[in-house]
Parts: C-alpha cells; sequence; structure tokens
C-alpha cells in the first residue's frame, strides 16, 4: 500500500487531533464523568489544559519517548487523558483489561515492558503491586482514586492530581520539549498497542499507527454521519479495540461527547440520564437487556402482557420495514404509531434508546431474533465486522441495507476477497503495522501486500456485495455423514431465549451435535420465584427437573427452526447438559471479551463430553473453580444428560 505522509485534512496525530478541537469546538463538551450521583463536564479546552499539565508532569518524572505506558481501571476521562499525554510525551500507551487476573496483567506488563503504569484504584494498584517483583523495567506508578492508598508505600507511588501539579508548576521548563515531542509523530509514529483476547493462546500486542487510527476515524464517521454534538456512552472495557476507536478515534475526528458512568452497576441508569445517539454494544449486552424486558413482562398485568404482545407482533412486521423507509400500508402505519405511543416509545426509554441515531453490535454474531427485536422498535440497530488487526472495521451495514443474516458491505478503503477455502481477507489503512515482538505471527497473518487472514470463513453475496461470516474458520467443519457443521449459528438462535446466557456446540466429526447450555440466573430465578420454585444455589437451580425442562423446550424449538435450514440442519442438538456452573472468564473457559475458548472447554470438560457422546444419562465430575478472591477452589455435581427430539431432514445439501 502506498505511503502517505500527510494526515487526513492534515492532521497526523492524536495530540495534534485534540489541539484542533481545543481550537475549534474549544467550549463544547468533550467528556462527562458521573461522580457521585451528579454528572460533571469538562470542555474541549479544559481537556486539553488537563492532558498537557499530565503529559508534563510525566515527562519530569521521566517518560521517555518510546516507552510503554500501561493503563488500568473502568472508563474516566482521566484515564482517555493519561493516553493522550502519554502520545504527547512520546510514548506508547497499552490500555489492559481491569478485571483481568494479576497474573494476565503480568504476561502484558511484562511482555511489552511498561516502566509506567496508570492505575485507576486501589484494586488495580493491588494487582500490579502482587506482580512487580517480576517486572524489572517497572519504573513507578500513577493512581487516581486515592481512597485505601494513605498508608501505601509511595516510593513507587504518586498521586494523579501530584503529577498534574508537577506538571503546571514545571510547564514553562518542560513545555518546549513537550512541543517537540508532538512535533516528531507523523502518521506511522505509532498511536496505541492493543493486546488481542487470546482465544487460542497468549493475547498479542497488535501495534496501531497514526494512520490506522485517523483513517479509520475519518472513514467510519463519514459513512454513519457522525456529528460533533452526538453522545456516546464509554462503558466497554479500554483495552478493547472498540472502545479505543469510538472513544478516542472517532470522538477526536468528530469532536463528539465521550460519557462515562459512575459504575458498571449505575450504567443502565446512567445510560437513560445520557441518552446516546451513537451507541455499541456487543450481543451480550443486547441479550441481556431483551431478557430483563422478557422478565418485567413476565411480571406485568395480564392486560399489559396481551397489549406488549400484540403491538410486538405488529413491530416485528412492519417495523424494520419502516426504519428503512420502505413503503408500509397507511393502516399498518396507523397502528404502529399507536404502539410507539403504548409500546415503543416507553420502551426505548427504559432502555436509553430514545435518541439513538446509529446504533451498532459487534465482536460476536448476533441471534436474529434479537437483532431483529431492536430494529422492529426503531432502533437504528446494525452489524460491524472487524477486528482489532484492522483497527475495527472490515464491513458495515448502510442505512437501508440492514439485515441480520449479514455484516454488511465493505468500508470505505477496504479492500475483501475470500481465498480457496472460504477464509475471509481484507486490506485496508487501518491494517495494523505488527503483532510486537513476534514477527513469525504478524507474517502469518498479513502478507507482503497487506491482505490480512481474518481466520473467519464467510462468503460475500454477488448480487448485494455483502457479507455473511459463517463461524470462526477454525470451528467450521463436517459432520461425520459430511453436512456442515457450524456451531455459532445454532449457539445464537439457543441464547434468543432469555432463559439461556451461553451455549458451546459439539459435533464436528461425529455423527450428531451435542451441547453445553448456561442458565441465565436472573431471567431463570425469576421463572422460579413465579413457579413457586424454592433452590439454594446456582448449581440446584440448574439442575432442577423443571428447568431442565424448560431448557429442552428450547432446545427442540431451536431444532426445528434449525431444521429448516438445509445447509446447516445437520447441526441439531441430540443430546445436552445443562451445566453446574457459569463460563467464566477467570476460569479460562472465556476471554475478557467473553467469547468462548472452545479448546479449552473441551479439555476442561471432556468427561461430560465423553459421557453426553457415550449414551449416558448422568454424568458426575468434579470442577476447578477461581473465586472472586483468587484463590481456587472445586465443586462437585452429578449432572443429567438430556436427550432432545430433532426434526428429520430427508436432503443434506453438504452431503450430497
Amino acid at each position: 500500500m502506498t505511503k502517505t505522509l500527510e494526515g487526513a485534512d492534515g492532521l497526523t496525530s492524536i495530540p495534534a487531533l485534540l489541539h484542533r478541537n481545543a481550537t475549534k469546538f474549544a467550549d463544547a463538551p468533550a467528556y462527562r464523568e458521573k461522580e457521585f450521583g451528579i454528572w460533571q463536564s469538562w470542555s474541549w479546552s479544559q481537556a486539553l489544559e488537563e492532558i498537557e499539565a499530565l503529559a508534563l508532569g510525566m515527562i519530569d518524572l521521566g517518560v521517555a519517548e518510546g516507552d510503554f505506558v500501561a493503563v488500568i481501571g473502568r472508563n474516566r476521562p482521566r484515564l482517555y487523558w493519561a493516553m493522550m499525554s502519554a502520545q504527547m510525551c512520546g510514548a506508547v500507551p497499552v490500555p489492559l483489561y481491569n478485571d483481568a487476573a494479576a497474573e494476565e496483567m503480568a504476561y502484558t506488563l511484562g511482555h511489552c515492558g511498561a516502566k509506567y503504569v496508570i492505575a485507576g484504584d486501589q484494586e488495580q494498584v493491588d494487582k500490579v503491586m502482587d506482580i512487580q517483583g517480576g517486572l524489572p523495567q517497572f519504573e513507578e506508578m500513577i493512581y487516581l482514586d486515592a481512597r485505601g492508598l494513605r498508608k501505601y508505600d509511595h516510593e513507587k507511588l504518586r498521586s494523579y492530581e501530584q503529577v498534574q501539579e508537577t506538571g503546571r508548576a514545571k510547564r514553562d521548563d518542560l513545555i518546549a520539549d513537550m512541543k517537540a515531542r508532538i512535533a516528531k509523530l507523523d502518521y506511522d509514529s505509532t498511536a496505541v498497542m492493543l493486546y488481542t483476547s487470546g482465544t487460542t493462546g497468549n493475547p498479542k500486542g497488535v501495534v496501531l499507527s497514526n494512520r490506522n487510527v485517523i483513517e479509520t476515524s475519518r472513514t467510519s464517521s463519514e459513512f454513519d454521519h457522525l456529528r460533533q454534538t452526538d453522545d456516546i456512552l464509554a462503558y466497554l472495557p479500554m483495552a478493547w479495540v472498540g472502545d479505543f476507536i469510538f472513544s478516542v478515534g472517532q470522538a477526536l475526528w468528530t469532536g463528539y461527547c465521550t460519557n462515562c458512568p459512575e459504575s458498571p452497576e449505575t450504567m443502565m441508569t446512567d445510560l437513560r440520564e445520557i441518552g446516546p445517539t451513537y451507541y455499541f454494544a456487543p450481543p451480550r449486552v443486547f441479550e441481556t437487556q431483551l431478557t430483563n424486558v422478557m422478565i418485567r413482562m413476565e411480571d406485568a398485568s395480564k392486560l399489559k402482557k396481551r397489549m406488549f404482545d400484540h403491538f410486538m407482533a405488529h413491530a416485528r412486521k412492519v417495523g424494520p420495514a419502516l426504519l428503512d423507509g420502505k413503503p408500509v400500508g397507511f393502516m399498518d402505519r396507523m397502528k404502529y404509531k399507536l404502539g410507539d405511543l403504548l409500546v415503543y416509545g416507553p420502551l426505548k426509554n427504559t432502555l436509553g434508546f430514545t435518541r439513538v441515531r446509529v446504533g451498532y453490535t459487534a465482536g460476536e454474531a448476533i441471534g436474529p431474533e434479537i437483532f431483529d427485536f431492536y430494529r422492529s422498535l426503531g432502533i437504528n440497530l446494525k452489524q460491524l465486522y472487524g477486528q482489532t488487526e484492522a483497527t475495527v472495521y472490515i464491513t458495515a451495514q448502510p442505512d437501508g441495507e440492514v439485515r441480520s443474516d449479514t455484516v454488511g458491505v465493505v468500508c470505505p478503503g477496504v479492500e475483501l476477497k475470500i481465498n480457496d477455502t472460504g477464509e475471509v481477507y481484507y486490506r485496508s489503512p487501518g491494517v495494523f503495522v505488527e503483532y510486537y515482538k513476534n514477527p513469525e505471527s504478524t507474517a502469518d497473518t498479513k502478507d507482503a501486500e497487506g491482505w490480512v487472514a481474518t481466520g473467519d470463513a464467510g462468503f460475500i453475496e454477488p448480487d448485494t456485495g455483502h457479507l455473511r461470516i459463517i463461524d470462526r474458520a477454525k470451528d467450521v467443519g463436517k459432520m461425520a455423514d459430511g453436512s456442515l457443521f457450524a456451531p455459532k449459528y445454532v449457539e445464537n438462535k439457543l441464547k434468543f431465549y432469555p432463559n439461556i446466557l451461553e451455549a458451546v456446540v459439539f459435533g464436528n466429526g461425529r455423527d450428531e451435535c451435542t451441547a453445553f447450555i448456561n442458565i441465565d440466573l436472573t431471567a431463570v430465578s425469576n421463572w422460579a420465584e413465579r413457579n413457586n420454585i424454592a433452590y439454594a444455589s446456582y448449581q440446584e437451580l440448574a439442575g432442577h427437573p423443571q428447568v431442565l425442562a424448560m431448557i429442552q423446550s428450547h432446545v427442540e424449538e431451536t431444532n426445528r427452526s434449525v431444521a429448516d435450514d438445509e445447509m446447516l440442519s445437520g447441526c441439531q442438538v441430540h443430546r445436552f447438559v445443562v451445566l453446574h456452573k457459569e463460563l467464566d472468564a477467570d476460569d479460562g473457559e472465556l476471554t475478557r471479551t467473553r467469547k468462548v475458548r472452545r479448546k479449552k472447554i473441551e479439555e476442561k470438560f471432556h468427561d461430560i463430553i465423553t459421557a453426553m457422546y457415550d449414551g449416558s444419562d448422568h454424568i458426575s465430575t468434579v470442577t476447578e473453580v477461581t473465586y472472586e478472591d483468587g484463590r481456587k477452589g472445586a465443586i462437585k455435581a452429578t449432572l443429567e444428560i438430556r436427550t432432545a427430539a430433532v426434526e428429520q431432514v430427508t436432503t443434506r445439501m453438504a452431503a450430497e
């Protein structure tokens, strides 16, 4: 690809965009944060002053050009500022997942060689202090929230405010140095290093340049007509590439306001108060919100429940067509308006989606039924397909071309191709520079011409140009009879049911498919309470005969739906187990972005999988678990293996 020295509109770095906004949008809100129940706001000019003060203090502390600065904590304006301050120093910010265990942080901090850490609170400080003995390069830690840290040894520990105060006091002495460092930044300078979720091994450090971030932010903002007056809610992990682009890249390019909730517990309340116009959530968030809606409707009066069901049936019929500007009959329009007054409008307000103009979901495939539910309400929810190595964007759905079974058309500047095995490849200005300290993996993923292997199997529709993703290429296989095996397709259908939190389907090379099911504790406990079912623990509830019967009905209904797809009809679930524990990132079964680690699950629960295929009715098992305080333990359980009814399919396309 051609190397250009000039950035978009002559802006070649993140600090350059920040300085432009502080001039162009000086008094416009740039950041908001809710603290102690009150929203605080900073304009772009105020944010620049805060960021420069921290950068000057970091230079005085010894941060050098090329140093790696780790940032750990929940979404807060000051931690976003910390990443930009690092860039002003010529250093490289490395955000980490704030829920990662100390051992996981040890790998990342050791791998990048971070000399400095900016931690949000005592929890993050403690984790770094626990592992600092194994980090010889570590020099200083800056903390934001001082609660609980008064009696700590402050030899290598400084407060965020203290560093800023030093920066302000020494501004005249240090400002020339800082400006010189900023002037050296160009389109090919590193903007950030983000670590992959590590579904198949240790996370890899993805190096993204200013070119990657700015070009992607520019084209994606233009694609969706994002505006300076937009609002987003920044609540997803700061270590995730999506949050970096939405809360830093696009925010800086357009000048819109980034709003940070008070805590994860208040996120839904804060979402309603802000009413974002631009919103992103992974499928899990939309699934959880839908589950909560369904629970509330089960508890509602018979009249409200009947009204909800009646108008939602109409919404599913005409809502998406109205949203896309397609012709809808007069009476249907009038009925939809009445439904909006009585049901859809109040529901959107409860969810915090009243003002959403552009909404996206990505990261994992979303169930078609869940996707269609939100669009039927009039919410402009779309799908995009991307990855860290692409600086998010590969394909996205344009307005008016939104479907549940595709992930859209190529984004501006992106090229796409499918190889002989069906794997999707792309190249674009957003293609990452390299995997840090990993030239072998870089070469395996990105070829000399800049084409990147996604690891996903899919195809491009010839008539529409839309990309359809089947599954992870490594997960797509064949059943013993030659029919196609694509587990994610079935898992997403199962997860449409509010009672099912997670599903993992097995069957590659086998005669039939089987599945693990995790119940959704919130939904199922609410159902149990309504049906006077007593239980003492998650394990007891998950194994209750009535719960198992309910889950079996969901599996069998899913089988009827899967049977309608001739290509994938062989993926019907014949036998299943409701697991005695939730799959958990702390136990290595999920990534920090909630993606299933199939290989780990197959290894850890091999005895249960074996029992599902050998005809057993029950299996006794012992499973290691990790408690919240990091201690290890084990839980014993005897699980019932259930057989589900399947639909007979006479034709198997893949087997012919």
